[in-house]
């Protein structure tokens, strides 16, 4: 069975594991002392209180978002330390100490902690007492303890940032406060009125459009409880189930174990929404088997990068930017999953395709049936873990319920099915139920408790992220937005393809050192309202939705773009293969994610936009999916062998025609059949995918001919 094949040794796993404890839960590893007791314990607390608010706890927005960074910011203070390394001498040990939390820690713990919990406190006051003078009575007239209050959370603010994220999110925050505060000194082309400290504070601190603004109501109010649900399933045993079944099912085929770590992976990203965590949870079983049956290591590195980095475009939770997108948008958030459905589903069916091509190509097996799990008992050993799924799911798509109720119902639905399952193996096994039950009582309650502490761990750099984020968003509304427009617009020469070139380009650069919530945070404010004022003047007609969704999806990808991907490290070092060649090489298998964006600004078809017939969305689908082969094919240079010049000519040709038939249609066939039934709607558009199928098939018909002739070189069956 899958645990019995090789393992990558304790050393590289232990660094893996290290790369993505430190990206979720912190540097830190106490073993003693206070800090031991309460990092856990504050997280716990935290995943109950966000637990209590969508049933139990009636609290004011405001409110809420106040205790949320609260607990984000003291957690981060406590898990990080100033320096992320031990530095030489007395003073940077104790700076860069890792195995206890230091006074000068505490200390920045607590104040930052009280700051970011001031306009909780004001406004509970109010409440207590209505003759209390909140913070609610001085918009716009801060007083001096507002004044310093504000400041003191800005720079804990941005040092909590820098600690959990690095420096890329701290700098840019910096640079835009700096830029408002001096923006009438600037050269005319780049000045607005500059921002008084008083306006600021106003904004940024009392109200919630900077600090407390949307984002960091998104991630108190929803993404929380998606975490959440993600660590109990993760808790319960989940994801080896996930990478279990994955093999049962693919294992056995050309290439088996690359296409199971694909399904695995997005099966596991469905719930996940971080790149680091899926790497490391899949990775740790597909990876080794990979390099057993003949993958390269790094592009068995590879291939769970990429698989891993875009399982935060499945659905339903694609990872927490997805839920602001829909407050941005104001937008259901079913509508977000009906807008990124076929782009994500059609990525991750390319993918498969691609490891299969690599797979011909170096002549790689499967595994043998008795190496692998067998289908049935392993889909029944685990089934009950997808209860919880089609259970947030249907609530979510068919009852339309938000997705914090769904994500709370789910939460239930898996708290309960934990004890259950523990009670029931204890009942099976050879203790019997009287015996067993009291240790299976008592592993319920770890697991639940260590979910606990999960979701307060892995949300605390969240927090911090979209807090910090929004000051960049406050920022941009004070003027700053109406520069940048004409400066990308000046850049780009008016031309709206090189606009959608520029911010795919600035979303790479800036993802980089930043989670992917936080990059879509920035550039939806930097760039989204660019691409959606520009794309208007240019003739270019799309929902706004697309504009988002582009932003999102080069987020995303810089998950995995070098030299900074820090899921190509922890690959590698599962891998022992040089983490920049594994970045690089799934970065390549990415490329077939990054066209994606630039056809459905084009081609709203693919988003479901104004599709209402189920037929026509099938059409869309298996066509778009017949063009990802294609494109895939392209780039590989291989279908069922090596791809002559002329080939990887038509296969881009047919890769165009399937994802914009429509313009196509528009620019080629409509103007020679003006008035005729056929133009109308979208028959024309229909007419050139079945043009384009059929040279599809004419060219994979040619290689199987060619692939009969054994003098042919670089002939494998695919």
């Amino acid at each position: 069975m899958i645990e019995e094949l090789e393992h990558p040794d304790d050393e590289n796993l232990a660094e893996a594991h290290r790369i993505a404890e430190e990206a979720e839960g912190g540097s830190r590893h106490l073993e003693r002392g206070v800090g031991k007791w309460l990092v856990p314990g504050l997280a716990a607390l935290w995943s109950v209180f966000q637990l209590l608010l969508p049933s139990v706890l009636l609290l004011d927005s405001t409110i809420v978002r106040s205790i949320h960074l609260t607990f984000a910011i003291v957690l981060v203070f406590l898990t990080h330390p100033m320096i992320k390394k031990p530095g030489r001498g007395k003073l940077g040990a104790y700076l860069g100490a890792r195995d206890r939390i230091t006074i000068l820690d505490y200390a920045s713990a607590i104040v930052a902690g009280a700051v970011a919990f001031y306009i909780a406190f004001e406004l509970i006051m109010v409440n207590l007492n209505p003759g209390y003078s909140g913070i609610d009575t001085r918009q716009g007239r801060p007083i001096l303890r507002d004044v310093i209050i504000g400041v003191l959370l800005t720079i804990f603010l941005l040092e909590a940032a820098r600690r959990s994220l690095g420096p890329a999110l701290a700098v840019v925050a910096a640079v835009f406060i700096l830029y408002s505060f001096m923006a009438a000194r600037m050269p005319l082309a780049f000045s607005f009125k500059s921002v008084s400290l008083t306006k600021y504070i106003s904004k940024m601190t009392m109200s919630t459009e900077g600090i407390y603004g949307v984002p960091l109501y998104v991630s108190a109010n929803i993404v929380f409880l998606f975490v959440l649900f993600g660590a109990l399933l993760d808790k319960a045993g989940a994801g080896k189930y996930f990478v279990d079944l994955a093999f049962s099912l693919m294992g056995r085929f050309r290439g088996g174990p690359a296409k199971a770590a694909v399904l695995a992976s997005g099966l596991t990203g469905m719930v996940s929404g971080s790149s680091i965590a899926n790497t490391v949870t899949t990775g740790t079983f597909t990876i080794p088997l990979m390099k057993k049956v003949g993958y390269p290591d790094y592009k068995a590195g590879a291939v769970e990068v990429a698989v891993s980095t875009n399982g935060q475009l499945m659905p339903p939770i694609m990872g927490a930017a997805a839920f602001i997108i829909a407050e941005t948008v104001n937008v259901p958030y079913i509508e977000v999953i009906r807008a990124a459905f076929i782009p994500a589903v059609i990525s991750y069916i390319a993918l498969l395709y691609i490891v299969h091509l690599e797979a011909s190509k170096l002549g790689i097996k499967g595994l043998s049936k008795s190496e692998l799990p067998r289908f049935i008992p392993t889909l029944k050993g685990g089934i009950h873990f997808l209860i919880p799924l089609v259970f947030l799911i249907v609530s979510l798509v068919v009852f339309r319920n938000s997705p914090a109720l769904s994500a709370f119902r789910a939460i239930i639905a898996i708290a309960i099915l934990i004890p259950l399952e523990n009670l029931w193996k204890a009942h099976k096994s050879d203790k019997g139920f009287v015996d067993g039950w009291k240790p299976a009582v008592k592993k319920s309650l770890s697991q639940i408790l260590d979910a606990l502490v999960a979701g307060g761990k892995n949300m605390m750099g969240i927090g911090v992220a979209v807090a910090a984020a929004g000051i960049i968003v406050g920022v941009v509304t004070f003027g700053l937005g109406g520069i940048i427009t004409e400066a990308i617009e000046t850049l780009a020469g008016g031309r709206f393809f090189l606009i959608l070139v520029i911010t795919a380009i600035a979303s790479l650069i800036l993802g980089m050192g930043l989670p992917t919530t936080a990059t879509y945070i920035v550039m939806a404010a930097l760039t989204a309202p660019v691409i959606l004022e520009l794309g208007v003047g240019s003739g270019v007609v799309f929902p706004i939705i697309a504009a988002h969704l582009f932003v999102f999806f080069f987020g995303i990808l810089a998950d995995d773009t070098p030299p900074v991907g820090l899921a190509a490290y922890a690959a590698a070092a599962i891998a022992k293969s040089d983490p920049i060649k594994t970045g690089i090489q799934g970065f390549s298998y990415d490329i077939r994610t990054a066209i994606l964006p630039f056809i459905f600004m084009f081609n709203t078809d693919l988003l479901l936009y104004e599709v209402n017939s189920p037929f026509y969305a099938i059409w869309v689908f298996l066509t778009a999916m017949l063009a990802m082969f294609a494109f895939a094919a392209l780039t590989q240079g291989y279908m069922r062998m090596a791809l002559k010049w002329w080939e990887f000519i038509t296969l881009a040709g047919i890769s165009f025609g399937l994802l914009m038939p429509g313009f196509i249609a528009k620019k080629l066939i409509n103007p020679l059949m003006p008035g005729s039934s056929l133009a109308e709607g979208r028959g024309t558009t229909v007419l050139v995918g079945v043009v384009v199928l059929i040279v599809y098939g004419l060219l994979y018909g040619q290689q199987i001919l060619r692939g009969r002739n054994p003098n042919q070189p670089g002939v494998t069956a695919a």
